[in-house]
């Protein structure tokens, strides 16, 4: 009855008039920013942050988490109509979304998508209002070393899950983490790496830094790999009325794919690191093992399409519990949100929910109300979304590099901000160039001064020892979990040199 409680106190904030206004027009940005290839809501969420300054602080959040998931519905659009998805986490949906549009049937595929969209992100977010008081109970058991602990096994998770560039993703992680010593030591007061700038004193932003690597980084690299020249006629033309829809064959074959990739996305979004795109590439792989008829998966199959779509959009929500219990984001799209709720006051973690419950439940119930107008602006403004597809990419750079540049400058009004911006945009595009991950940088930059802060603390209550880490049962078990991290590709890659040398 208290969840119930707590809900209706989240949707009495939630429904105002402000509230609703915001997280439609979050919603709609989102949905734009998923359709623009390369971008996601990390991006959007970054470039549009300074715009919220002058909002409440929930209304500015609400407006924020539309956008983070709005784009998961946007991004799905252009994988299925010109195969190239919006952002990572649409990957899977053009192995079948793009392929059931070559079959002449690309309205039931943008419909189902939405639909699938919607019970992933609905299913998610009851999830959450079902667990996220107990998260943050057990939270509340939770000391510094704890603290400390979860914060580094985050970052390992994350790097654990990049495949092959794991030591880029160690490097990427390592240069957030210098970037963030930067500033005034949290203990002795002294000042590191200020090189006699005033305005370093307080250490380098995080909201320049992520404009530069996912706006202007992610600009550059479009422009490097030739995305303004391409031309939009590859654009698969929507069916006619009679044939938009998805008929009675589409729900049946799907309605389990629906429940198996929604609480599989779930769970995969509550690990710090996971995210929606290793949430979606799983649930693909899970519903072709399970199916029938897997020969038909890559071919146009609805299910192929409904698997990732829904865990994607159910691990964006899973995504915020443990933003919101432990204060631990889990991608570079909710790093920025931490930023944004520390720039607003708010420190997520165990007490947010007792010390805030009006911004807490009201973001959660914002998120219902957002998937409701998520799919009727999906399915009914498709042909909009359409018609923006078909704005050229050359129009769309001048527009983009101006909002990073008016949204880094209007933080301070610093002009070594808005040079790091452009600084950290060069940076940003070597790092995809080169498979480095940008999202393990501003995950490090982020967390790194709460894990300095919380590995201090724990050092100074046991008075410099380390023991302090194994002689507690919680931070015992984590020391385990990041040990089995460390080990596990070090066993693996020595197992695969003996097996190797066993077959020459």
């Amino acid at each position: 009855m208290e969840i119930l409680s707590d809900l209706w106190l989240g949707l009495s904030v939630a429904i105002t008039p402000i509230n609703i206004l915001f997280l439609m027009i979050g919603a709609f940005v989102g949905m734009v920013v998923g359709l623009i290839p390369g971008f996601g809501p990390t991006a959007g969420i970054a470039i549009l942050l300074s715009l919220t300054f002058s909002l409440e602080p929930v209304t500015a959040v609400i407006m924020l988490a539309g956008i983070y998931y709005g784009s998961m519905y946007g991004g799905t659009i252009t994988s299925i109509m010109i195969n190239t998805p919006g952002e990572s986490a649409t990957v899977a949906s053009t192995f079948d979304g793009y392929p059931l549009a070559r079959n002449g049937r690309v309205g039931p595929a943008l419909v189902m998508q939405a639909v699938a969209s919607f019970v992933g992100g609905t299913i998610g977010v009851l999830l959450i209002t079902l667990f996220a008081p107990y998260f943050a109970m057990a939270a509340g058991a939770f000391g510094s070393p704890e603290y400390f602990l979860v914060m580094v096994g985050g970052l390992l998770t994350l790097v654990m899950i990049m495949g092959d560039n794991k030591i880029n993703g160690v490097i990427s992680a390592l240069i957030g983490l210098a970037i963030s010593v930067v500033g005034v030591d949290v203990i002795s007061g002294a000042q590191r790496f200020t090189f006699g700038e005033a305005e370093l004193i307080n250490g380098i932003y995080f909201l320049p830094v992520a404009i530069g690597l996912f706006g202007i980084g992610e600009l550059f690299y479009s422009l490097y790999s030739g995305q303004h020249k391409k031309e939009k006629e590859e654009i698969i033309r929507l069916d006619d009325k009679k044939s938009f829809w998805p008929n009675a064959h589409d729900f049946v074959e799907s309605k389990f794919t629906l429940l198996r990739g929604s609480f599989l996305g779930f769970v995969v979004g509550i690990l710090p690191g996971a995210g929606a795109t290793i949430a979606s590439l799983m649930s693909y792989s899970l519903e072709k093992q399970v199916s029938k008829t897997p020969e038909k998966f890559g071919k146009g199959h609805m299910p192929g399409l409904v698997a990732p779509e829904s865990a994607n959009n159910a691990a964006s929500s899973g995504a915020m519990i443990p933003l919101l219990t432990l204060g631990i984001p889990g991608s570079g799209a909710t790093a920025v949100l931490l930023g944004a709720f520390l720039m607003w006051g708010l420190q997520p973690g165990p007490l947010l929910m007792e010390q805030e419950p009006e911004f807490a439940w009201g973001l959660i119930a914002s998120m219902y109300l957002g998937n409701i107008i998520l799919i009727a602006i999906n399915i009914f403004a498709i042909p909009v979304f359409v018609k923006i597809m078909e704005v050229p990419y050359k129009l769309l750079v001048p527009v983009i590099m101006i909002l990073c540049t008016i949204g880094t400058f209007s933080l301070h009004g610093s002009m070594i901000e808005t040079w790091i911006m452009l600084v950290f945009g060069l940076i940003g595009f070597f790092m995809r160039l080169y498979g480095f991950s940008p999202a393990a940088l501003v995950l490090a930059l982020v967390l790194g001064p709460m894990a300095e802060r919380s590995l201090r603390q724990s050092l100074l209550v046991s008075e410099g020892s380390f023991n302090i880490f194994v002689s507690r049962p919680i931070s015992l078990a984590l020391v385990i979990f990041i040990a089995v991290l460390i080990a596990y590709p070090i066993a693996k890659w020595i197992y695969r040199r003996i097996r190797r040398k066993g077959l020459n």
